[in-house]
């Protein structure tokens, strides 16, 4: 049953708006319809024990309670003004920012959110088929979270399209939802979300490496002089966090347990865990294609968004020159066969100053892996980063073939090698015979650690999923 407008939370006063509400009252029930075809499969009458934002204040944003996933209230939350705001980087420097698109932006602000904007149900499809293969009621209740906000980010951006871009944004609205992950009619438009997730250890690596590409991606668009999308990604950034935190621990608990065989001189692949080779090989696929979401190492369009005012770097306020325009950065990229270092105005080079934050953070992810790798009593052996050089679809090292050390080497050899270094269909066929569905309470399946702790102080055991006759 669909939800009535008046329902949605929201801080943007949309009542007041008759025009607003009709074109969001005509997209709602597509919206639904879209959820209900491929939001996830098997559960949409259960009850989940999921958190709903009410407002943005500390105590609204996180209620939690038994939801229906298609009721879930999907809300339009702007985070709070903070006085008169400035533009804080670019050639608008010190301005004051746009409650409005300024006009010779708006093609480049409606491109940057309804990119934005696809990853949001791209990432609900990929997923859709996993809550059949859960590993524990604890871990179901958790992506299902993740769908949710997924789908409540969605309709931050949809706002924004309808509420700023007239006729155009309500189009760009309608094909959000007639996109589809993997379609070969029409595709998401990132490559990263057309990715097939059939198993749980790649849900975990792509909750962790490509959803934080979007922390990164969401805090660049934080700063931007276009006000009302700066406080709409700075309000999902607050949600995001969960869904890293999804990736992060999910990971670390595989990797607990496959650590934990190995210290007790069991072979994993026999004991129905993951061996760490494979893990290894889930991290290599995800984080590269993740690091191409970044886009190429030299960009004019990320020189201009950043000139304009309409796309930060992250943390902004930490930088020493909000212009940057003296400054350069130094790469290396092949060139006939050798790597060569090259110069570039440092606003050309702003996709790779967010992706150095973002490989910062992943580091200290792994290291965090390592760590349980340690402390479940395995030494010598350890997860790692692949250069950011290796496997790419995106910027120069596209056109030529790296190991995962960054070292350049024929097509030949690394066609002959990859199989030891990216996820094989072997790999994807042991890790899949391993998904059987847990949905005893208190219970995992044998590839994963249990959690630490539940969820908004709840045990572990507690029914975050009951069935629909409970």
């Amino acid at each position: 049953m669909a939800q009535s407008l008046e329902s949605i939370p929201n801080n943007v006063d949309l009542s007041s708006d008759r025009r607003l509400q009709r074109a969001l009252e005509q997209w709602q029930p597509n919206f639904l319809s879209w959820w209900r075809e491929v939001g996830p499969e098997g559960f949409q009458a259960h009850q989940i024990y999921l958190r709903t934002a009410v407002s943005v204040e500390p105590d609204g944003w996180a209620t939690f309670d038994y939801v229906r996933m298609p009721e879930y209230r999907w809300g339009i939350f702007l985070a709070p003004r903070s006085g008169e705001r400035k533009i804080g980087f670019g050639d608008n420097f010190g301005e004051p920012a746009w409650d409005d698109v300024p006009g010779e932006h708006r093609n480049a602000l409606r491109r940057i959110i309804v990119t934005q904007a696809d990853t949001e149900p791209a990432s609900v499809e990929q997923q859709r088929l996993l809550g059949k293969v859960a590993p524990s009621l604890y871990d179901l209740r958790n992506i299902f979270q993740v769908n949710v906000e997924e789908g409540r980010h969605l309709w931050a951006m949809v706002y924004l399209l309808h509420r700023h871009f007239g006729r155009d944004g309500r189009e760009e609205a309608e094909e959000l939802l007639a996109r589809r992950s993997g379609s070969s009619d029409k595709p998401r438009i990132l490559n990263a979300f057309n990715e097939p997730i059939d198993d749980w250890l790649s849900f975990f690596m792509f909750a962790m490496f490509t959803d934080r590409d979007g922390k990164y991606q969401l805090s660049a668009l934080a700063e931007s002089g276009f006000d009302p999308l700066a406080r709409t990604t700075r309000f999902m950034l607050t949600e995001e966090a969960h869904h890293l935190f999804v990736g992060e621990m999910g990971v670390d608990r595989v990797v607990q347990r496959t650590a934990e065989l190995m210290a007790q001189g069991k072979e994993p692949r026999k004991e129905g865990a993951v061996p760490l080779d494979v893990i290894q090989r889930y991290l290599n696929q995800w984080f590269t294609l993740s690091l191409d979401l970044f886009g190429g190492e030299v960009s004019s369009n990320a020189a201009d968004f950043f000139a304009a005012g309409l796309k930060g770097r992250f943390r902004e306020d930490d930088q020493p020159e909000h212009k940057a325009l003296s400054a350069s950065y130094r790469l290396e990229v092949p060139e006939n066969g050798a790597l060569i270092e090259q110069e570039v105005p440092l606003r050309n080079a702003m996709n790779e100053v967010l992706r150095d934050e973002y490989v910062k953070d992943c580091q200290r992810a792994v290291d965090r892996w390592n760590k349980t790798l340690l402390r479940s009593g395995v030494s010598g052996l350890s997860l790692r980063l692949p250069s950011r050089r290796f496997h790419r679809g995106v910027g120069p090292c596209a056109t030529a073939t790296f190991d995962p050390e960054g070292r350049l080497i024929s097509e030949a050899e690394y066609e002959a090698r990859k199989g030891g270094w990216l996820i094989s269909e072997a790999d994807r066929a042991y890790v899949q015979a391993l998904m059987h569905p847990v949905y005893q309470r208190g219970k995992v399946a044998s590839w994963i650690a249990p959690p630490a702790k539940g969820i908004n102080g709840m045990p572990v055991e507690f029914e975050y999923v009951k069935p629909p006759d409970a």
